[in-house]
């Protein structure tokens, strides 16, 4: 693989997104359901390789499409390495509030989040114990695919494939893009459904009328004269010595080398112990690690270095770079046929976990927020269907001025949350667990937690509601 295949790899992964985006601004029903134009790219680059158009003789690169097959192997890696990008910037340059603050302003989307996402290993694994594997045959790992895909995302599943493989469960990968996929997909179109009906119905207490989402928010544009309040970063760094980019990019990496020496630190460690009778670090991916990497070196700029190196709103650009390029590439590379294998099975899932965030939603939610329910758990609901990013859509459609707690909550939330599950530990976790303890334990293990979760938010927070 050379140097040149790898750079027009990427290439052509900016061509499809910029043609997702001018499709998505000629469709005027894509940007009714707020579709991204990563996933459309994606989506694009599937039809137009191995999978779809590889399958026809059309003269082009025989048996794989109008992509050759070096270009393709340079996108099934990319995944693995750009979510360890990702979970290295979540905590880079911010200043992270005292427990007190996070917990009085984000407590019930805390709970709420958790209460989701645990919920989803106990519809996943009972699925696993009692259908997929004694009726499909499936791995019992199976049974984490629900929380990986759903509240986890594309970035997760795709960054676990190397675990996948290490539990004999090579086609976890496809059918957790699969799922994430139609996660997220299903989820910003439920969304906007449920906010619909509840402008409609009084749910909110924001939003008066559907129509107020305006069209700039539709086609995903910032008009010229609000370009200019909408800052990408600032500069803290001078050109002339070093980019201030550059400067971010470098201690992103910092975060991604430090998480590698914790893992390899845990697996040597696991290799003198208790390796002979159980196997963990060795399955963990890198990602949470370079997460617990960047909290060292957020902890140690925040110490010693008195000026501010790293701008937050940079190292959001960054993120969001490296997600777009993760999406497409992961969507690109998705085999069709590991999911048509088990398609059944795959549906089951998805039905499963669509069920289990929407009933949790409209019957838990209001119980559990003491104020602005809707606007709260409805950034929670679209997290919990694929991505962090259409959680925030949700809030903004919602509660587009943020006269709400929900937005700033939303942030603190991801304090408390994706560092366990969500693609947290637990997350990265869960499927060795399940293999090395088995889905019954792995179960109660969740319902617990889950049901902890859910006394806490009912006797907590929903008394307050009621005051």
């Amino acid at each position: 693989m050379s140097a040149e295949v790898v750079g027009f790899s990427f290439i052509i992964l900016g061509i499809l997104l910029i043609i997702a985006k001018w499709i998505r601004l000629a469709v005027p029903f894509l940007q009714s359901i707020f579709l991204p134009s990563s996933i459309l790219a994606g989506l694009i680059g599937l039809l137009l390789g191995p999978e779809v158009l590889g399958q026809f003789d059309l003269g082009l690169f025989e048996g794989e499409g109008v992509f050759p097959e070096s270009m393709i192997e340079v996108w099934s890696v990319l995944p693995e390495l750009l979510i360890s990008v990702i979970f290295a910037s979540l905590f880079l340059g911010k200043t992270i509030p005292n427990i007190k603050k996070i917990w009085g302003t984000a407590g019930p989307q805390i709970t709420f989040a958790h209460f989701l996402s645990w919920g989803q290993y106990v519809v996943g694994i009972t699925l696993a114990l009692v259908v997929l594997t004694p009726i499909f045959g499936m791995n019992p790992a199976a049974g984490a695919l629900l929380e990986i895909s759903f509240v986890g995302g594309h970035g997760t599943a795709a960054g676990l494939s190397g675990t996948f493989s290490g539990v004999g469960f090579e086609e976890g990968r496809d059918l957790a893009i699969g799922l994430a996929t139609v996660g997220v997909l299903t989820g910003v179109l439920l969304g906007i459904i449920l906010i619909n009906w509840a402008a409609r119905k009084g749910k909110t207490e924001i939003l008066n009328s559907p129509d107020d989402i305006s069209d700039e928010q539709k086609k995903g544009l910032i008009k010229k004269e609000d370009q200019q309040e909408m800052s990408a970063g600032n500069q803290t760094t001078r050109s002339e010595v070093i980019e201030t980019m550059t400067v971010h990019f470098a201690y992103i990496g910092l975060a991604i080398a430090i998480g590698y020496m914790l893992l390899e630190g845990f697996i040597l460690i696991e290799e003198a112990l208790w390796a002979e009778s159980i196997e963990l670090f060795v399955h963990l991916p890198l990602f949470p690690l370079a997460m617990v990497g960047a909290v060292i070196v957020q902890i140690i700029l925040n110490k010693f270095i008195k000026k501010s190196i790293l701008d937050r709103d940079l190292v959001t650009r960054i993120q969001g770079f490296a997600l777009d390029l993760l999406i497409v590439s992961a969507i690109a590379t998705l085999s069709l046929a590991v999911i048509g294998e088990h398609l059944v099975p795959f549906f089951i899932m998805a039905i499963a976990a669509i069920g289990w965030n929407v009933i949790a939603f409209i019957f838990i939610a209001p119980q559990i927020m003491p104020n602005y329910w809707f606007e709260r758990a409805i950034g929670d609901l679209g997290q919990a269907m694929g991505m962090s990013a259409a959680g925030l859509l949700l809030i903004n459609l919602a509660d587009p001025k943020a006269e709400s707690p929900a937005k700033e909550g939303f942030s603190y939330k991801q304090l408390m949350l994706d560092f366990i599950v969500g693609g947290g530990i637990v997350t990265a976790a869960s499927v060795p667990l399940i293999v090395a303890f088995g889905p019954v334990l792995t179960l109660i293990f969740a319902f617990v937690i889950m049901t902890g979760w859910l006394i806490l938010g009912l006797l907590y927070f929903g008394k307050k509601s009621t005051n």
